[in-house]
């Protein structure tokens, strides 16, 4: 309760002010745990999700360790990603939960996906569209941990870290993706333009960190960061012709690089954590009177507008947030239209087999059905090949 004996009533406002600043920086401390245990277990989601594909598309002949290797650290990071969930509960809010949700509801899935994986019951464009959905919720939660928080350094952080993780996804998925391409030794059109949209789609989120981060993570990102001749080189192949018949050379080599430029990321990443942590614990330290009435006043006017300016580039991260989305979504249904063209392709082989049609009149025919019926073209395929595998097991 205020009363005139004890302070200025300006005073009394900026003390008040000060400790709600300051209970936002101690919520703000906690979920800076979280931020670090969300970015370790991304990471180590990242590494599974380009070694798998390599598994997929090399028939299982490469990277079974490292496949078997990955799943290990994930179940690590995810089990203390976990544990402090619970300790979470109690502060957030329930936007915050709503995304937490749909992330551990992503994680509850992983085991029927490695199981897919390790039995090659699915293809690597299908693998990667689900590892992608997974990484999309747990990167989601990041930017919900930064909606209450006023102070304008910290904000341009929170910033800069969660552009810096988003470009870093999307280096993730251009390394999956060329991974595929150059395993097969070829990328239909559809996922060589998804290919670029990744590259493409780096640029903007790095742009942003680089405008909000430190002098000295802007320097490590470009001495260590940036796509070398080597990546852009095969970038080139990927985007025109991949080489053919070098029992996935290429593929190693490719997946190589990315991999490394992926760790130069991570180490970026983590200094930037770790400076966000660093400037929260010393704001945390200042003195809640330590600062004359006068200076704070004069310094609000600034920080408002730094403030303003902040939360504009929030809606620029938000919009890079959809924009990531969208590309997952995308390339989600492109493995359908993949997955569909797939079946459809081989209904035709078994008509053109056993009943002499050629190409045309085999499709011809699956349209006629599929018309006659009312039913999609995919699925009087898919009906034809279960026949035929019923067939050919009595």
């Amino acid at each position: 309760m205020m009363t005139n004996v004890e302070a200025p009533a300006a005073t009394q406002w900026y003390q008040y002010a000060r400790q709600r600043e300051n209970a936002q920086l101690r919520q703000l401390a906690q979920s800076g745990k979280l931020v670090i245990r969300i970015s370790h277990l991304v990471h180590m989601l990242q590494c599974e999700r380009g070694a798998s594909n390599i598994w997929l598309c090399s028939d299982g002949t490469l990277y079974g360790p490292e496949v078997r290797a990955s799943w290990a650290l994930v179940d690590e990071q995810q089990a203390q990603f976990m544990i402090l969930l619970q300790e979470m509960q109690p502060i957030a809010n329930s936007a915050l939960c709503h995304r937490i949700a749909g992330a551990v509801w992503c994680l509850e899935q992983l085991p029927a996906l490695r199981a897919a994986v390790k039995g090659r019951h699915q293809d690597a464009p299908q693998t990667m569209a689900q590892y992608s959905r997974l990484l999309r919720h747990l990167l989601s939660i990041v930017p919900q941990l930064n909606d209450s928080i006023e102070d304008h350094h910290i904000a341009a952080g929170m910033v800069a870290l969660y552009s810096f993780m988003q470009g870093k996804e999307l280096v993730g998925q251009e390394r999956a993706l060329g991974a595929i391409g150059f395993t097969h030794g070829h990328l239909s059109a559809e996922m060589r333009q998804a290919l670029v949209d990744r590259i493409d789609g780096q640029q903007p989120c790095f742009d942003t960190f680089l405008t909000l981060a430190s002098p000295a993570a802007v320097q490590q990102f470009h001495q260590h960061c940036e796509a070398d001749g080597a990546i852009e080189q095969l970038r080139r192949q990927a985007c025109t012709r991949l080489p053919e018949g070098d029992k996935g050379a290429s593929a190693l080599r490719w997946f190589a690089l990315q991999t490394r430029r992926l760790d130069h990321l991570r180490c970026v990443e983590e200094r930037l954590i770790a400076e966000l942590m660093d400037t929260v614990t010393r704001r945390l330290g200042q003195q809640e009177s330590g600062l004359p009435v006068e200076n704070w006043i004069n310094d609000t006017l600034e920080d408002d507008f730094c403030l303003r300016h902040d939360k504009t580039l929030l809606l620029v991260v938000r919009q890079q947030a959809r924009q990531l989305e969208q590309l997952s979504s995308q390339l989600a249904s492109l493995q359908d239209t993949l997955e569909a063209r797939r079946v459809i392709d081989k209904a035709k082989s078994v008509l053109m087999n056993h009943q002499g049609f050629s190409e045309e009149q085999a499709w011809q025919s699956l349209r006629k059905m599929a018309m006659d019926k009312n039913q999609r073209m995919v699925d009087i395929a898919q009906a034809l090949l279960t026949v035929k595998t019923l067939i050919e097991r009595s």
